[in-house]
């Protein structure tokens, strides 16, 4: 009996190390013109999102990438409204690998304050482009209708530093020319430049 307890125990101690495990989120660091964002990925809960991002990273694929569109109470044309900031590669990102979905409800990440997500077109579009929320956002999770689809964005990590740079971004003038009537009013002017991201030391 006291050999089962033991190996019982030892099971359980397994477990809630690979559960911590699972839980360990990779931090980056994120440079911009406004300052800089630390982003805790969590690989464990979305590892296709999170992967991407970190390979993106680690090849610098988004250093010279930007934040360049603003959405708030005010501009937004969608329902339910959101307040958000989208950078990435813009045009320069086609071509790069378009990834599978990973709903909050696989990953369980949902999009409350901080919270960073893949922005896309179709399910399965995801690449390059990405957005952070400001304040919690429940209409980008899964089966709500802010997307016709209702399989909501891919959620994969969240700032833990420099959200105050993000909330500055979302206050820039953002009165350029806009390729849809839908994100009239939405473009910065001057878009904010991602110098680098990279794996935090």
């Amino acid at each position: 009996m006291r050999i089962l307890l033991i190996a019982v125990l030892a099971s359980l101690q397994l477990a809630v190390e690979i559960v911590a495990a699972e839980e360990d989120g990779v931090r980056v660091v994120m440079v911009t013109g406004e300052g800089d964002i630390v982003i805790e990925l969590y690989p464990g809960k979305a590892p296709v999102t999170a992967g991407n991002f970190l390979k993106l990273a680690d090849n610098g694929d988004l250093d010279g990438g930007s934040f360049y569109r603003v959405v708030n109470r005010d501009n937004d044309r969608g329902s339910p409204k959101i307040e958000v900031i989208q950078g990435g590669l813009g045009d320069a990102g086609e071509g790069f690998e378009q990834i599978a979905h990973e709903t909050t409800e696989e990953t369980g990440i949902l999009h409350t304050d901080g919270v960073i997500s893949m922005a896309r077109d179709s399910v399965g579009t995801a690449s390059t482009e990405f957005f952070i929320c400001i304040g919690d956002q429940p209409g980008l999770d899964y089966g709500q209708p802010r997307n016709p689809d209702m399989q909501g964005f891919a959620a994969f990590g969240r700032v833990v530093s420099g959200m105050d740079v993000v909330r500055r971004i979302n206050g820039l003038p953002a009165d350029a020319a806009s390729y849809s009537e839908y994100t009239k009013g939405q473009i910065l002017s001057a878009p904010v430049p991602i110098t680098s991201v990279r794996r935090a030391d």
